[in-house]
């Protein structure tokens, strides 16, 4: 049985605490017992990151490349079309920063 816990020791002992199955997992054979824990897949897994960060690398480019050809174009741009352009593309810049800022807790 795999038991996920998150990168910490209270977590480990919170799981612990609460599963018999894992109690005598880890009385009957301690190591194997430790090799069924998991960590949490968002801090071990780096695709998931390069995933969204190409989700919205792409979303960003896609947004101006459409808005240069449509200016391009010489047909007018509608204000609104334009207001919702700008707030996708903030919106990823965003998250985009958010995403590759280091944590507080991690320096």
């Amino acid at each position: 049985m795999k038991t996920t816990i998150d990168n910490s020791f209270e977590d480990f002992k919170t799981a612990l605490n609460n599963s018999p199955d894992l109690q005598q997992e880890f009385r009957e054979n301690p190591v194997k017992a430790a090799e069924n824990i998991t960590t949490n897949p968002k801090e071990t897994d780096s695709w998931i990151y390069r995933i969204i960060v190409l989700s919205f690398g792409l979303i960003i480019l896609t947004i101006v490349v459409t808005l240069t050809i449509m200016s391009m174009d010489g047909s007018q741009i509608n204000a609104q079309v334009l207001t919702i352009f700008t707030a996708i593309s903030s919106g990823s810049i965003g998250a985009l920063a958010g995403l590759l800022a280091p944590s507080p807790g991690k320096q």
